[in-house]
């Protein structure tokens, strides 16, 4: 954008998009230095899509028109653009026509067209609109341009159609609907996998910065992707031409004759900038940037990594790297190894993201050794551009991958990340290890929001998009191993067969550790087993209908091969869809004995994988077991709350806000009101200045009450939260006044209270439940029982919303001291349903309105017949850094 920018240019609703073919292009309002790129974007658009546009032959626009078509106020009137280099490609613009409708119109280059750009717009304009208050949008389109009406109809909105005066009006709300949202996402897998693929299936690339020079990293990837028989065109640029490693060298690429699809860059970091150019002005469509000094060395690499993504992202690239491994493409129809590492896994199904390099070349090294196949392996470096969420896109549709791994060092979109994994999950397994667990460490080069959340939310924010996590890059290669070769297993029931005692020990004591259940007494042959020995107890186990999955542990005796075990498993197996593992001579990954080969000469599925222990064998199995019970529930659903007012709640905030822009925490009154529009409901408490007042009180709500502190107090004492008094009759009250007094301490103010007094509700189980508006995540929902203990042991469960059915179970039993709600000792279980209602409702509400930025029911006592929330803290705040998961597609 040329110019100078107006003062009230809304900068947020800029966005760099993927369209539909997978390629780049720049999202952002129109300004009025804009006039010569609106004339030149208009004189390339064909007469048809005029008349489609105005209704009639509009050859050129006046001055007037472009004037009015660039100046808008960005409020009633919004027209966003959509750039590629220094070209205008599309335009959609809306007009208010009344408080809460504006018309909306579309003009898309004819280049351009069929390429997403109406859907694209509608999406960020209908966001812009709902934040001006606009509610509905209504166009007129002529009967035969039937793209535009497919633009409407395909939204995912629900579209009124009228016919008038020979034109078709189409009218729709445009709040975002599960539909519209489903729709959105759909089209984000779609065009984000399209992106991939174009940097993963390239006919031709050349490597920038190609040297002669043995040890250099030029070199390096120009012999590698050589050497592991890249079936496409390959060159090498290199200033002095001629020949560098028996490939072609020009000195620059638009030197090349031909076109280009894939660049790998490693050249100086000074000099990246001036490449993305010329491979802008080549046609390139995708960079592996190696090259390093970028954001991991400070401000000026940071500097140099943004405008590096940025021309890269406007000329239509997506860029790996920069400061990465680089990619491989197993496939033999493709054959890229685009990387620094000489290895070249063989072909499989098993794909790999991570971020660092260097940690890269030793997780290449050790899928070799372990003879794991991989369909394709990415190391994004700094990961500028190109994300996990954006590999989990593509593998999600990639018929080559049946597992996926990943090595995360940090989540630069956490929300967008686990929609997306979740959803992938749901279709194939997902083990990851995520680094700086403990530590809340950030590498340098990764740009992400600080969460202020413990360490363990993160651990559960991944349990809860199905992920499997692990502790280890053995422990990820184990469950990789099984889950690649193995079916998922249909419960926890574990049969297990082996010739030695101490083995058969160690099996177990591993399954209980995992909470496997061991199905009647451990096989155990003795060490003179025979392979018939094994043979006949494999083929009872696999009848038997209680069993889930087996566990086959073979020692090497003096009478019995190998070989004859192997076949007698193999066998047994076959015919079973029960997943096996073993250890098997103590060997790691799959032995040939055990190996089913496929069409590329590797492990095809039915293979059995063997690990150097039975306790490696089990904790595979146990994870697999876990990520098999989290698909039965994946579809649990979002329950319908019918009886929330979310509008109601929405118009609160904002005139909370306006009383108090720089937000604050809400009085027990403002609490409740704002509650109930989500139907939660709060013990009434009094506010009392002096004992006399608390006896009056007490007095009229029947003496059966409690005193305890007000929240201000208890904030100022988390440690005496949990000291309250239970009131009968005026000398209670006194004593507990003088104890709280002496407790908490005398109030500085004395018109201000600092207790209160409450009618006492039936016993039970006092449990809290809190929301908070994190940086990073967004909205995440905590569930623990109260007690100082709890809070010392961190003993919580936490949960992104919106909370399935099967999310809001989870809370309350995965924590520890959930016995207590369960008739621990005897007790009376208390009424868990009232529990899971509250979730929702506390879900809902955090997620509908992220200007409240914590929510505490910090009280809730629960008993058999229900739940009394007893207090609560509310505070709202503006939105300084909004949600980065919004429903409209960008990129991160």
């Amino acid at each position: 954008m040329t110019g100078v920018e107006r003062v009230d240019y809304p900068g947020v609703l800029e966005a760099d998009v993927v369209l539909r073919d997978g390629s780049t292009a720049h999202l952002r309002p129109i300004t009025a230095d804009d006039a010569e790129l609106l004339v030149a974007f208009y004189a390339r658009v064909s007469e048809q899509s005029k008349y489609y546009r105005f209704f009639a032959p509009y050859p050129e626009l006046s001055s007037r028109d472009v004037a009015r078509f660039t100046q808008v106020d960005y409020e009633g009137r919004l027209a966003l653009i959509v750039t590629v280099g220094n070209e205008m490609i599309g335009v959609g613009r809306y007009e208010r026509t009344d408080p809460h409708t504006a018309e909306v119109a579309f003009l898309i280059e004819d280049a351009h067209q069929g390429r997403g750009l109406g859907q694209l717009l509608l999406e960020h304009l209908a966001q812009a609109a709902r934040e001006q208050g606009i509610t509905k949008f209504t166009a007129e389109v002529l009967p035969d341009n039937r793209k535009m009406i497919t633009v409407f109809t395909e939204a995912g909105y629900k579209v009124a159609r009228e016919f008038e005066d020979g034109v078709i009006v189409v009218e729709f709300d445009i709040a975002p609907t599960d539909t519209s949202f489903g729709v959105m996402q759909s089209r984000e897998q779609r065009s984000e996998a399209k992106s991939i693929e174009r940097l993963m299936t390239p006919s031709s690339v050349a490597v920038i910065g190609a040297s002669r020079r043995e040890g250099t990293i030029g070199n390096a990837l120009l012999r590698n992707l050589r050497d592991g028989g890249f079936t496409g065109k390959l060159y090498a640029v290199n200033a002095a031409g001629g020949e560098v490693e028996g490939v072609q060298a020009y000195p620059a690429i638009r030197d090349i004759d031909g076109s280009i699809d894939l660049a790998v860059v490693a050249v100086p970091a000074e000099s990246v900038v001036d490449v993305v150019l010329d491979c802008a002005a080549k046609g390139v469509r995708g960079l592996v940037v190696v090259s390093s000094g970028f954001a991991e060395v400070g401000e000026e690499g940071r500097r140099r990594q943004r405008r590096l993504v940025g021309l890269a992202r406007s000329y239509g690239m997506r860029v790996i790297g920069p400061n990465c491994l680089g990619l491989i493409n197993t496939d033999p129809a493709i054959s890229l190894n685009a990387t620094l590492s000489p290895l070249m896994p063989d072909r499989g199904r098993v794909a790999f993201f991570c971020q660092s390099g260097a940690l890269g070349v030793a997780i290449l090294a050790d899928v070799v050794a372990r003879g794991i196949g991989l369909s394709s392996f990415v190391s994004a470096g700094n990961r500028a551009d190109v994300s996990g969420n954006d590999l989990m896109q593509y593998w999600y549709s990639d018929e080559a991958t049946e597992v996926v791994l990943l090595y995360l060092e940090s989540l630069g979109n956490p929300r967008k990340f686990s929609r997306v994994a979740r959803r992938l999950a749901g279709r194939k397994p997902v083990i990851a290890l995520r680094s700086g667990r403990a530590t809340q460490g950030v590498p340098l080069g990764h740009t992400v929001r600080r969460s202020q959340l413990p360490p363990a939310t993160s651990d559960a924010l991944l349990r809860q998009s199905g992920l499997i996590g692990v502790d280890t890059t053995g422990e990820m290669f184990d469950v990789a191993q099984l889950l690649a070769h193995q079916p998922l297993p249909r419960g926890r029931n574990v049969a297990i067969v082996s010739n030695s005692d101490a083995l058969t020990l160690l099996a177990m004591d591993a399954a209980a550790m995992h909470g496997l259940e061991i199905v009647g007494d451990p096989m155990t042959l003795g060490a003179n087993a025979s392979a018939d020995d094994f043979g006949t107890v494999l083929g009872e186990v696999f009848a038997d209908d209680r069993v889930h999955s087996v566990v086959v542990i073979f020692a090497p005796p003096i009478h019995t091969t190998g070989e004859e075990v192997a076949r007698v498993l193999a066998t047994a197996a076959a015919d079973s869809d029960k997943p096996v593992v073993s250890s098997f001579m103590a060997s790691r990954s799959v032995p040939d004995l055990l190996r089913v080969p496929d069409e590329h000469g590797g492990a095809a599925r039915g293979s059995i994988p063997s690990y150097s222990s039975p306790q490696y064998a089990v904790g595979a199995l146990a994870k697999a077991t876990g990520y098999g019970e989290w698909r039965l529930r994946a579809d649990s659903d979002i329950p319908d709350l019918p009886d929330i007012d979310t509008a109601g709640a929405e118009a609160f905030v904002a005139e909370y806000l306006q009383r108090n822009p720089q937000g604050a925490d809400l009085d027990p009154d403002e609490r409740q009101h704002l509650l109930s529009f989500y139907d939660v409901s709060v013990l009434p408490s009094y506010p009392v200045l002096s004992a006399d007042e608390a006896v009056a009180r007490a007095a009229d709500l029947g003496w059966e009450v409690i005193l305890k502190a007000t929240a201000e107090q208890w904030r100022m004492r988390p440690d005496l939260a949990d000291i309250w008094r239970h009131i009968h009759d005026e000398g209670d009250m006194r004593e507990a006044w003088g104890e709280m007094t002496s407790t908490f301490g005398v109030a500085s103010d004395p018109g201000r209270a600092q207790f209160v007094v409450q009618k006492m509700v039936p016993p039970g189980v006092p449990v809290v439940i809190d929301a908070i508006e994190d940086v990073s995540y967004g909205p995440v929902v905590s569930f623990g029982l109260s007690g100082v203990a709890t809070d010392l042991l961190g003993d919580r469960s936490y949960r992104m919303p919106p909370l399935t059915l099967a999310d809001a179970a989870e809370m309350v039993r995965e924590v520890r001291a959930a016995p207590m709600l369960f008739g621990y000792r005897g007790t009376d279980p208390v009424d868990i349903a009232s529990i899971e209602a509250l979730l929702h409702r506390v879900g809902r509400l955090a997620l509908d309105l992220e200007e409240v930025v914590r929510i505490e029911l910090r009280s809730v006592l629960v008993g058999p017949d229900g739940a009394t929330v007893l207090d609560t803290a509310i505070r709202i705040a503006p939105n300084e850094k909004p949600r980065q998961d919004t429903p409209v597609r960008r990129l991160g």
